[in-house]
């Protein structure tokens, strides 16, 4: 990319992530600057205005790029906005999970995100719509949306790990596994109590990997629902997934599909979307193939759990 091939619209969330992170976003952005481009900041106000601020560069004949820097959320809400735009998005990894940017193979080291502005390589990304709002990387019912809906109800502002400690240990011993009911492609693949993952990423929080023959790009959504009814059941399906041995168990169902629907007779059954509160059960989710272009580092491959911890612990 040339300077004069048109300004570089860069989307700053200024309330997510530690200072350190936010310290690679305006590095990078005065990388820029030293190389001749034209870079446009903007600030986001909220998730929405994110998705409109990339909507506007999306239509903007003199924009060659979109930059964001932020996490999960504000990453998902730029993404919604080139939908179906030829404006390659760039990441500037900047919340406390990471989840896209991690499987893409960043890191939070601003030479990695040169490199890949550089080299210039994208990849497609498919895109998720539940009930029709977007999503990235993964949607997760039940259990998972307990936890989620905790961790935002006790919010103030940039969360880490520490967070989710005490909603995931009250979620445990409190948790009631309620029915649900999951149909792919028109057929119904499961009905019972359990754990449901809907995504695009193969690796969830802390780098688990939930969803192990994932594709970002395949045009697919991956299905991985845990049959559980208990505490020790859940204990079981979490060593096994740090085993990287779920996917194939004889009580878990592993699916790929371009239409997925997630229902449920039991009330407020809660469900999260990239790390935020989702829709409200029934959840009719569809893939949007191929919506956005990506830059990709080069070779580079999804950050494990090891890899994970030791950037959270610092």
């Amino acid at each position: 990319m040339k300077p004069d091939d048109g300004y570089i619209a860069c989307i700053v969330n200024p309330k997510s992530g530690a200072s350190s992170h936010k310290l690679t976003g305006r590095r990078f952005q005065q990388y820029l600057v030293e190389k001749g481009f034209e870079v446009r900041v903007s600030l986001t106000t909220s998730l929405d205005h994110a998705c409109e601020l990339a909507t506007d560069a999306a239509v903007d004949y003199d924009c060659a790029l979109v930059v964001v820097v932020g996490g999960d959320g504000t990453v998902r809400e730029v993404a919604h906005g080139l939908e179906g735009s030829d404006r390659p998005l760039l990441i500037v990894p900047c919340g406390t999970e990471n989840l896209l940017a991690n499987e893409l193979g960043f890191d939070e080291k601003l030479k990695t995100v040169i490199k890949t502005f550089e080299a210039g390589y994208t990849r497609p990304l498919d895109l998720g719509s539940a009930n029709g709002k977007c999503f990235t990387s993964i949607a997760g019912f039940g259990f998972d949306g307990r936890v989620v809906r905790r961790v935002s109800e006790q919010r103030k502002g940039h969360i880490d790990y520490f967070d989710y400690f005490w909603p995931i240990w009250r979620t445990f011993w409190e948790y009631k596994f309620g029915p649900m009911k999951v149909e792919v492609d028109g057929e119904e693949i499961f009905d019972g109590r359990g754990l449901v993952f809907v995504g695009n990423i193969s690796r969830y929080a802390v780098g688990l990997q939930i969803l192990h023959y994932a594709d970002f790009g395949d045009g697919l959504l991956d299905v991985c629902i845990y049959k559980c009814a208990s505490r020790v059941h859940l204990v079981k399906h979490s060593v096994m997934t740090v085993l990287k041995q779920h996917a194939d168990s004889g009580d878990v169902i592993y699916r790929q599909g371009k239409n997925i629907t997630v229902s449920s007779e039991t009330a407020n059954m809660e469900t999260e979307i990239d790390g935020d509160p989702g829709p409200t059960l029934p959840v009719q989710i569809e893939v949007i193939p191929q919506a956005v272009r990506i830059m990709v580092p080069e070779g580079a491959k999804p950050a494990g759990i090891r890899t994970r911890i030791i950037r959270a612990l610092g």
